[in-house]
């Protein structure tokens, strides 16, 4: 091969990468789930490329991609309660970076704003809002808490273009002393409902036993009034009639062994009824 052969060959093949790497930087594509941020001669532009295929100058711009999908940030943070009890806590953080400024959070954060913007905003907010409560309401009043950190995050963050989209808080932990109290007095608590509800069962019961004897006595009053009654009634309206008829329901069907005068067994009759009511 002659060296004029040679030198066309070389420079053939030094044409070919170069219409390949022009080609390659000329034609950028932005993948689904991100943004283009172009920089010229290193300084950010105000056009953000959105996904798709993109001509570029391959000499003076430069695409770098952002993402604009929803991430989750884990971290743990340390404060203190209102009554200056020691807090820990772990956090997860939901956001997404906006896509229209996305080029301001590459010029003013850098790559990497997760260590530079959000780890210290997350930080702060729940310092500032643990400080509102007590240690206990950190407790009992856990959505409250996790609304004010969710508030104070998402202004906190809009300032950097970062949209807060969830917040929860995963778990509070604090110092062995103060669970000890809370376990305390749990306890406390627990044996004052139980002796509360011990003390009404009792009341509960008396009250029972206190009716029936109520309505026992009642009972006896009224049957022995109702008896007295009948027995007044029946002494009032005594007749022939109603005595032959007591009369003849005691008779055992034995006659009388003396009889006297006529008329005389009726008066023997009322007699022997009176004598056995």
């Amino acid at each position: 091969m002659s060296n004029r052969l040679r030198v066309v060959v070389a420079l053939a093949l030094v044409g070919v990468v170069a219409f390949f790497w022009i080609s390659n930087r000329a034609f950028q594509v932005v993948e689904s789930g991100t943004v283009g941020v172009v920089t010229r001669f290193g300084a950010v532009q105000d056009d953000v490329l959105p996904e798709g295929l993109h001509s570029v100058n391959p000499f003076t711009e430069t695409v770098h991609a952002i993402d604009v999908r929803i991430q989750k940030l884990d971290a743990a943070a340390s404060a203190s309660s209102r009554d200056l009890q020691p807090v820990k806590s772990r956090l997860a953080l939901n956001f997404y970076v906006d896509k229209t400024a996305a080029n301001l959070v590459f010029q003013e954060l850098g790559p990497n704003y997760g260590e530079t913007i959000l780890a210290p905003a997350l930080q702060e907010s729940v310092k500032s809002a643990t400080a509102n409560f007590t240690a206990e309401q950190l407790i009992t009043k856990r959505p409250e808490v996790k609304k004010a950190i969710f508030n104070d995050l998402k202004t906190r963050l809009a300032r950097s273009h970062i949209v807060v989209t969830d917040f929860s808080i995963v778990d509070f932990h604090f110092s062995q002393a103060f669970n000890k109290a809370i376990e305390l007095k749990q306890v406390a608590e627990q044996d004052a409902l139980r002796a509360a509800n011990d003390l009404r069962r009792i009341e509960i019961e008396s009250q029972q036993v206190l009716v029936r004897a109520r309505a026992k006595a009642e009972a006896h009053v009224e049957g022995a009034q109702a008896e007295a009654e009948a027995n007044q009634l029946l002494r009032e309206n005594l007749t022939d009639e109603i005595i032959s008829l007591r009369a003849a329901e005691r008779w055992n069907g034995q006659l009388p062994l003396s009889m006297g005068s006529p008329g005389s067994f009726v008066d023997v009759v009322a007699a022997w009824t009176a004598s056995g009511s």
